[in-house]
């Protein structure tokens, strides 16, 4: 897996392109939501920068090993706390917790490795509290 500096547009996007490709298949629905939410400018990217970092996301998956789509996640235990590790901005957390269950509702259903992703960030950065606030504000 490449490295990204912490608390970096890149960091935080792959993260939301982990969340993308959890269920095993990156939908036409998922990228105009990427769009529709203006992803790309609410993380500081440019949106040809986001789709690249999502290709070469899927390609680090496949050179490492790392994908195997017989496990609830794309990737091991280790490699997805890394990955939660570079983002330590409180704010910058919650923004890409919330984008990313948006796009993991986008098909009006949650998969398990998408669930996996989501429940990674709130154990990894403690967020239990913000998903009760969130779902009482719905």
């Amino acid at each position: 897996m490449r490295n990204y500096l912490v608390n970096s547009p890149q960091a935080a996007a792959r993260i939301i392109a982990l969340t993308v490709v959890a269920d095993g298949d990156i939908a036409d629905a998922e990228i105009e939501c990427l769009d529709r939410l203006a992803v790309h400018e609410q993380l500081g990217l440019e949106r040809l920068e986001l789709l690249a970092l999502l290709d070469t996301f899927c390609e680090d998956l496949l050179s490492s090993g790392q994908l195997n789509w017989a496990d609830v996640c794309p990737v091991d235990e280790r490699t997805l706390a890394d990955l939660m590790g570079e983002i330590q901005d409180p704010e910058l957390r919650l923004k890409v917790l919330r984008l990313c269950v948006e796009l993991a509702e986008v098909d009006a259903q949650v998969d398990d490795g998408e669930s996996a992703v989501l429940v990674a960030a709130v154990e990894h950065w403690g967020l239990h509290r913000e998903m009760f606030r969130s779902s009482a504000r719905n």
